[in-house]
């Protein structure tokens, strides 16, 4: 396969780090210096820059105001965003509006894409399910009422929560079926409990108490779900790609030039060793990121389902992360400690990454129930 981008995902890329580049990862808000949540909303400013230099109707059609681009040139968006710690719901603002384009009807598209493309609407996922652990269609269920909707159930850790308009919530039928709710903020039969995630971010516990909803807010459509969930999953990946980049460059540039007995601790072996093994995680992280993003994007057939590849990259993704951030702490020393340099951030931000993820031996789990599914011809 071809992993070389085209000219408008290289033009995305491009876009995105004229935006990001007036963003100080120093001056993000830290958790180790703010006693609960470190803002009470997203990087405002932000998000209109964003919406300024259309990145937030990347996947959107041209009717609604967007580009027309997949999931490659918004993880390539996303990469950028992360390696200046970007306070900004873009994964999930985009991955579900992507989704109502896709499997949504007319009533829901015409109110929400044009608007979301804009930036004036946000969306947001609860696809943590009841716990973090269990799957997040098994944790609300969806029964048909008097022509509409009732929705009960719990959905922890949702990001955005208190910054979106709508929130997208899977649901399961009695059938065993997905849906997906359209469920408005401050919607009757709807509460909203604060949480704080390891970055210090604002979460939400959605709880939803016999909320009823309109057959036009509810997306009944097969594979909806399985389809947004692969999106966030991936976009998440490449949130960690970017991260892990940018914290590797970090230590590149301190260990050149913090020196012990007169020479540079690059120059050390024990140091180079762990620098190289940490590269070698990020290219993994990078060819498996591209590998899903492209079987997303692309639609196209193989030995498994896409599922399968998204799977691989989860597992490098949240155990590279995590080995990335822990390796340039250690080799920062004392200074990566300090709050006044922002390598701390980074490693609360990777943390909630694969945190997000989940363990890499479930994806492992779930991967070899694919391979048993669909055994090689």
């Amino acid at each position: 396969m071809d992993f070389t981008f085209t000219e408008e995902q290289q033009a995305a890329a491009e876009a995105a780090k004229g935006v990001f580049a007036g963003v100080a990862p120093d001056a993000v808000p830290s958790p180790a210096l703010t006693p609960g949540a470190v803002a009470e909303t997203c990087d405002r400013a932000l998000w209109g820059r964003l919406a300024d230099a259309d990145l937030l109707s990347l996947l959107l059609d041209t009717r609604y105001g967007g580009a027309g681009l997949d999931a490659i040139a918004l993880c390539l968006v996303l990469r950028e965003s992360a390696r200046v710690l970007a306070r900004v719901p873009l994964l999930e603002s985009s991955a579900a509006a992507a989704t109502v384009q896709a499997f949504g009807g007319e009533e829901a598209k015409a109110d929400l894409l044009a608007r979301a493309g804009r930036g004036e609407t946000v969306l947001t996922v609860a696809a943590h399910g009841r716990t973090g652990h269990d799957p997040a269609e098994q944790s609300v269920t969806a029964r048909q009422d008097g022509g509409g909707w009732v929705l009960d159930g719990v959905q922890t850790a949702v990001p955005w929560a208190y910054d979106a308009d709508v929130t997208l919530v899977p649901a399961h039928t009695a059938t065993g079926r997905t849906v997906l709710g359209l469920v408005p903020r401050g919607h009757e039969g709807v509460l909203l409990a604060e949480q704080v995630s390891t970055s210090g971010e604002r979460l939400g516990e959605l709880r939803l108490e016999l909320a009823r909803l309109a057959p036009r807010d509810v997306i009944d459509a097969d594979g909806a779900w399985e389809w947004l969930r692969d999106l966030l999953a991936t976009g998440t990946c490449a949130l960690a790609l970017g991260l892990g980049e940018r914290v590797l460059r970090m230590t590149g540039e301190y260990t050149g030039k913090r020196e012990q007995f007169g020479f540079p601790i690059a120059t050390f072996q024990a140091v180079a060793v762990q620098a190289a093994d940490r590269y070698i995680d990020l290219r993994a992280m990078e060819a498996t990121l591209w590998q899903a993003a492209w079987r997303i994007a692309s639609g196209a057939p193989g030995p498994l389902p896409a599922a399968g590849d998204v799977a691989v990259a989860k597992i490098w993704a949240a155990e590279g992360v995590r080995r990335v951030v822990q390796t340039a702490q250690h080799l920062h020393g004392g200074f990566g400690a300090d709050v006044d340099y922002p390598l701390h951030r980074y490693h609360a931000w990777a943390k909630h990454l694969e945190l997000s993820l989940g363990p890499a031996a479930a994806h492992e789990e779930a991967l070899g129930d694919l391979l048993a599914t669909h055994p090689p011809a």
